[in-house]
């Protein structure tokens, strides 16, 4: 389970190697501790670590300091710091049972990257705006990369694949950047809609634009005229929240 290396072999390793395999190791240690199961062996190899290293360390850190140490060889090995990557929690504010979803359904039009899918569900179940159905070639929540974007949160919504948009509740309303299109602001969303979100290349398809009963747009002032479809979901929650709670 720890790692079982010799001062020559470690040292031998390159700078960034050595601080990844300081990371593992603190990420094990973390974990057992917060599982309540035996972590002093490995912290004890820890610390010899760092003397190899000729880093200094105190005896032992509360979770908080743990979790910083474990970034700081994570930086120094130039790993990534996506949010999945970072280490678990016991999440005090999180609740057992979330409130009842809003009767709306959220569409996937060809989608194709698994994360932002993953981050559409997490803002989905965070604002529990229904129901997702995916189009075809959208990856699905059985996806590696999905659920770990998701962070868990795709057990708490219902997803449906291969449903045809023309089925799901109307009006259809697709978020998209087009010179007819409604600001976000100034348009009132209905008490159930279909909201659909488009590729992340080309936007909404031609066949399911030909289908919207209606186009909304986020005013924008940059020079680039779209933001991320995770990003620009979670803003379009954000107001549809808004809306339903000043109503309720």
């Amino acid at each position: 389970m720890w790692l079982d290396f010799t001062q020559r072999k470690f040292l031998g390793l390159p700078f960034k190697q050595q601080h990844k395999k300081c990371a593992a190791l603190l990420r094990q240690v973390y974990e057992q501790r917060l599982q309540q199961s035996p972590w002093e062996a490995g912290w004890a190899i820890y610390l010899q670590l760092q003397k190899w290293m000729n880093e200094t360390c105190c005896e032992l850190l509360t979770s908080e300091q743990l979790a910083d140490r474990y970034h700081v060889h994570q930086q120094k090995a130039e790993q990534g710091h996506q949010e999945h990557h970072l280490l678990p929690a016991i999440r005090t504010q999180d609740r057992l049972v979330g409130e009842e979803a809003w009767p709306l359904a959220i569409y996937l039009d060809h989608l194709r990257s698994a994360h932002n899918v993953g981050s559409i569900i997490r803002t989905v179940e965070a604002f529990r705006l229904g129901t997702v159905y995916f189009s075809a070639m959208t990856p699905f929540i059985h996806h590696k990369q999905v659920k770990a974007a998701a962070m868990g949160t795709e057990q708490w919504i219902t997803c449906h694949q291969g449903i045809a948009l023309n089925t799901l509740p109307r009006p259809l309303i697709a978020l998209e950047t087009c010179e007819t299109a409604h600001s976000l602001y100034d348009f009132t969303f209905p008490s159930t809609f279909t909201l659909i979100l488009g590729n992340e290349e080309y936007g909404c398809s031609r066949e399911v634009l030909a289908q919207a009963d209606e186009i909304v747009e986020i005013p924008l002032r940059g020079r680039k005229n779209s933001l991320n479809v995770a990003n620009a979901l979670a803003i379009a929650a954000g107001e549809i929240n808004r809306q339903k709670r000043r109503l309720s």
